[in-house]
C-alpha cells in the first residue's frame, strides 16, 4: 500500500506520549497513513527507550516495536521557547493530539485542550488517563499491571487456589487503551467532516480494564458469584482449555454441544458422550470437576501431533501451545506478512492486524532517534511512511 492510498494520509498527529498506551495509538495511526510526530523530553526521551535488554542498537526493541513510522522531536517543557514552538506547530499542523502524561503536567505549561481548541476548534484532543477523569482514584498514577490488578483481570487469570497471582503476559490494558483512543479518534474525524469541529476524546487504563471484564462482570451481576481463575479455561464453557499430551500442550475449544459430542467420539469416550449430565454446556459447566479429569486422562495417551491430527479430522477446534520463536517462524505468520522490517533495517516488527483490499497497511520508517526531526519546529518537514 502506497502512502497515496492510505486512509489517513492527510491527517497529522502529535503524540505527547510515553511507554505503551499513547505510542501504540500513534503506531496504529501511522500504519493507517497518518503523519505522526512524537514529542519526547530531550533529556532521556521516552522511558521505553531503556526497557531492555534486548536492545537494537542503543534503544530497546520495545521502543522500536511501538514507535516505527513516526517523526521525533525533543521538547523541554521547562523551556518557554520550546513550548511556544510546539504550540505553534500544533496550531499550524496538527489534526489530532494524543497525550498520556501525568495529570497536571500540561496545565503547568498552559499546553491544554481548552486553550488549544479555543484557538483551533477543529483540533481533536485525546487524553489517555490512568484511572479516569473523575472519581476517588482520578489522580492516582497507573500502569498496566496495576490496572490488571485493580479491575479484576488478575483475579480471573492464572491457576487459582494457593498459586500466586498472574498478570496477562502482554500489555493488554495499555494496548487496549491505545486502540480505544484510535477508535475515538476515527469517530471524531468522521464527525469533523460533517461539523468542522473537533472533539475531546478521553479514555483510561481503568476504563479499558473494566471493558475487558465485560463478561465476568455480567456473570457476577447475574449470579452474585465471584469468578475464580480457570487457568487456560473459561468459566462459561466446558471443555474449553489446554490439555497436556504425552509431549506437549494443546488447546481444545469444544465450544458447543455438537463439538463436545465430536470430541468424545474422537477420544473414544462413549459413556461421556451419552451422559445426560454432559448433554448441554450448562451441565458440563456444573460438572466441570468430574468431566475435565476424564478428558485429560484420555488426551495424555496421545502426542500433540497425533491429537491435533485426530481432532482436525473430527472437526474439533484445537491448536498447539507455541512459544514466541515458534510463532515468529510459523508458516501462517509468514503467509500473513504480519512481521516486517523497516527501511534500512533488519529487525522484524509486528504490524497491525488490518488490511485494505488485501494489502496490509504499514509504515516502514524506523523509530526516530531522540530529537531526530527537531527541524520540524522551524522548517517544513516531510512525512515519513
Amino acid at each position: 500500500m502506497t502512502d497515496g492510498t492510505k486512509p489517513l494520509r492527510d491527517v497529522t498527529v502529535v503524540e505527547l506520549g510515553h511507554s505503551v498506551a499513547a505510542p501504540y495509538a500513534g503506531l496504529i495511526l501511522a500504519d493507517l497513513g497518518a503523519r505522526v510526530v512524537k514529542v519526547e523530553n530531550p533529556k532521556g526521551g521516552d522511558y521505553a527507550r531503556g526497557w531492555g535488554p534486548p536492545f537494537w542498537g542503543d534503544t530497546s526493541s520495545s521502543f522500536h516495536s511501538l514507535n516505527r513510522g513516526k517523526e521525533g522531536i525533543g521538547i523541554d517543557f521547562t523551556d518557554q521557547q520550546d513550548v511556544a514552538r510546539l504550540t505553534d506547530f500544533i496550531l499550524a499542523e496538527a489534526d489530532v493530539v494524543i497525550q498520556n502524561l501525568r495529570p497536571g503536567i500540561l496545565e503547568r505549561f498552559d499546553l491544554t485542550c481548552e486553550r488549544l481548541r479555543k484557538e483551533k476548534p477543529s483540533l481533536i484532543w485525546c487524553d489517555i488517563g490512568a484511572f479516569g477523569a473523575t472519581g476517588p482514584l482520578r489522580n492516582k498514577p497507573g500502569y498496566d499491571p496495576l490496572v490488571q490488578a485493580s479491575t479484576g483481570i488478575m483475579s480471573v487469570t492464572g491457576e487459582g487456589g494457593d498459586r500466586p497471582p498472574v498478570r496477562v503476559g502482554v500489555s493488554l490494558v495499555d494496548m487496549g487503551s491505545g486502540m480505544w483512543t484510535v477508535i475515538g479518534t476515527l469517530a471524531a474525524l468522521i464527525e469533523r467532516q460533517r461539523s468542522g469541529e473537533g472533539r475531546r476524546v478521553s479514555t483510561s487504563l481503568y476504563e479499558t480494564g473494566l471493558a475487558w471484564m465485560t463478561v465476568p462482570l455480567a456473570g457476577f451481576a447475574a449470579s452474585g458469584e465471584t469468578r475464580r481463575p480457570h487457568g487456560s479455561g473459561t468459566a462459561e464453557i466446558v471443555p474449553y482449555e489446554a490439555f497436556e499430551t504425552s509431549d506437549s500442550w494443546i488447546m481444545v475449544a469444544a465450544g458447543n454441544d455438537n463439538l463436545f459430542r465430536k470430541l468424545m467420539v474422537a477420544l473414544d469416550l462413549p459413556a461421556e458422550a451419552r451422559d445426560p449430565d454432559y448433554a448441554t454446556n450448562a451441565g458440563r459447566v456444573v460438572n466441570r470437576d468430574r468431566l475435565v479429569p476424564v478428558i485429560a486422562e484420555a488426551i495424555r495417551g496421545y502426542s500433540g501431533q497425533q491429537l491435533g491430527t485426530l481432532l482436525d479430522a473430527a472437526g474439533v477446534p484445537n491448536a498447539p501451545l507455541l512459544t514466541v520463536d515458534q510463532v515468529a517462524g510459523h508458516p501462517q505468520t509468514l503467509a500473513l506478512g504480519m512481521l516486517g522490517t523497516c527501511d534500512g533495517d533488519t529487525l522484524d516488527l509486528a504490524g497491525i492486524p488490518i488490511s485494505f483490499d488485501g494489502v496490509r497497511a504499514r509504515a516502514t520508517a524506523p523509530a526516530p532517534g531522540l530529537g531526530e526531526h527537531d527541524r520540524l519546529l522551524s522548517t517544513d518537514g516531510g512525512a515519513v511512511g
